[in-house]
């Protein structure tokens, strides 16, 4: 279950209108104060290092947590959206150059020359990002970890390693991600089942002749139970973009979002960034079924015994907040055996997950190699019981 820890929740300080404003405004270049070279984030870091003449740049953000906003009021004010947010035109502040950021993000690289450029998310999307969560791992380090994925897989073509290489730069894409906060108070109706064991005779055939033997038949005793239950949750999360196959996104937990920036451009300086494409309400939906399944489990360890059947659920949420964070992925994509495959890096903590072709033959091998065993196994049983007369 995809629920991170619960506790105390940060104090709620959300505007009336129940969108966050953009805690920095995105600068008009990254260039170096010193020697104004391109500059760029370089993951773990806590200013912007030029790579030609080693200035330290500061990194312009805000000195203070990210936010969490009151979810009652930007549900019922925010108008609807559409699900894909207009391209975002740039204008390099480096060489000029006019061009389009791709629909659905607010950062990325110049086409002309790689300058970083990040967009100001508020200008296309109601509520912007509270909060980021920087890169740590460094593109060497996503590159290691996927070739020893790769070169780890059971089952995986043996050309799979030395062919599926990325070749260029890994793409580091920032991924929009609800999270809700909330305090619940439950009550519960259900049933508890505890096993029993009554003895029965029953006639069995014993070296050619009938007897009878005492054998235990489990039964279960149930018995109502009702009870309340009482959980807070914290930062339960939502991925809010697209862009990346949501099953893989969700492999990559658990974040360490006690990491969290408050949201400045400069940490998105030289990589890309979705916008969302999920609403805060549908995210929400999607959050109270998993707050849902976590209190359904807490139901059942209430109710105790052997078996337990949770009837009815009744749950009331309250003091609900949400905000909207930015999460670290490299991402790698490469082409096998004419098919394209994606493998994503958690830019924190280097938990790896992706798509994978699978080797026919080597599972077909270990089939087979299972069915020998098994057989070698049942004739020397034979053999031993004296079964085999040769």
């Amino acid at each position: 279950m995809r629920v991170g820890p619960w506790g105390r929740r940060v104090a709620t300080d959300a505007g009336a209108g129940g969108t966050t404003p953009v805690a920095a405004p995105a600068p008009a270049t990254y260039v170096c104060e010193q020697c104004g070279a391109v500059l760029a984030y370089e993951p773990g870091a806590q200013t912007l290092v030029c790579r030609y003449c080693g200035h330290a740049n500061r990194i312009r953000t805000v000195e203070r947590a990210p936010i969490e906003n009151e979810l009652d009021p930007v549900l019922r004010r925010l108008p609807p959206e559409p699900p894909v947010p207009p391209p975002i035109p740039r204008k390099c502040a480096q060489c000029a150059y006019e061009f389009t950021l791709p629909a659905g993000r607010h950062a990325g690289p110049c086409p002309s020359c790689g300058s970083p450029s990040v967009a100001d998310p508020a200008a296309v999307r109601a509520i912007a990002p509270d909060g980021v969560l920087p890169f740590v791992i460094a593109e060497p380090d996503g590159r290691r970890l996927i070739r020893q994925w790769l070169e780890g897989l059971w089952f995986a073509p043996s050309r799979l390693a030395r062919e599926a290489r990325t070749g260029g730069r890994l793409e580091g894409l920032y991924v929009p991600h609800w999270t809700f906060d909330a305090e619940s108070r439950s009550w519960y109706r259900g049933r508890r089942g505890d096993v029993y064991y009554e003895t029965r005779w029953v006639e069995r055939v014993v070296d050619g002749r009938r007897v009878r033997q005492a054998v235990q038949v489990p039964k279960i005793r149930w018995t109502p139970v009702e009870g309340r239950l009482a959980r807070d949750f914290d930062d339960v999360l939502v991925v809010a973009g697209d862009e990346l196959p949501e099953r893989l996104v969700e492999r990559l937990e658990p974040w360490d979002l006690q990491g969290l920036k408050g949201y400045g451009p400069d940490y998105l300086a030289g990589f890309a960034s979705e916008l969302y494409k999920r609403s805060v309400a549908d995210a929400h939906e999607a959050a109270k079924a998993q707050m849902r399944a976590v209190i359904e489990q807490d139901a059942k360890i209430a109710i105790g015994g052997d078996q337990q059947v949770v009837e009815r659920l009744d749950i009331a949420l309250s003091n609900e907040t949400y905000k909207l964070v930015l999460l670290p992925i490299w991402v790698a994509s490469f082409r096998f055996m004419g098919k394209d495959y994606r493998v994503l890096v958690n830019g924190r903590t280097g938990e790896v997950h992706g798509e994978r072709p699978w080797s026919l033959w080597k599972i077909l091998g270990a089939v087979l190699l299972a069915l020998l065993v098994l057989l070698g196994l049942f004739l020397v049983g034979r053999a031993g019981s004296g079964g085999l007369e040769f």
